[in-house]
């Protein structure tokens, strides 16, 4: 990979984190909002409801945030872009689609047909 194309997937994943870490303050600000106690039982079950929701979601960003800082450690290291099954490089189409990948598309599929033999 040419430093032109490390160079737009370092930008584009600091990007990202930076839109993640974002909507991050949002959604803990959205808890706070959420997070009185209603006298009545169905405000308080749907509001129960709505910051388990957005706790889910949160966590979600918080794995993916932890993925990004990952591969832009990776970027500085050098090893960015190379697929930690095989050690080959993962193709420039799978990374645009998902920067964050670790594994080129023939080892995140036999990883994939293995994980469905156990569950």
């Amino acid at each position: 990979m040419d430093k032109k194309e490390i160079q737009f997937f370092r930008d584009l994943l600091n990007r990202q984190l930076d839109e993640l870490l974002e909507q991050a303050d949002s959604t803990i600000s959205s808890l706070r909002q959420v997070d009185s106690v209603e006298a009545d039982p169905l405000d308080r079950a749907s509001q129960e409801a709505i910051s388990s929701e957005l706790l889910r979601f949160r966590e979600r960003e918080s794995r993916l945030i932890k993925k990004i800082r990952s591969a832009l450690e990776r970027i500085e290291e050098e090893d960015f872009g190379i697929c930690d099954g095989c050690g080959e490089e993962i193709a420039l189409a799978r990374l645009k689609a998902r920067p964050v990948a670790t594994l080129c598309i023939e080892c995140k599929t036999r990883m994939e047909e293995i994980e469905k033999l156990y569950i």
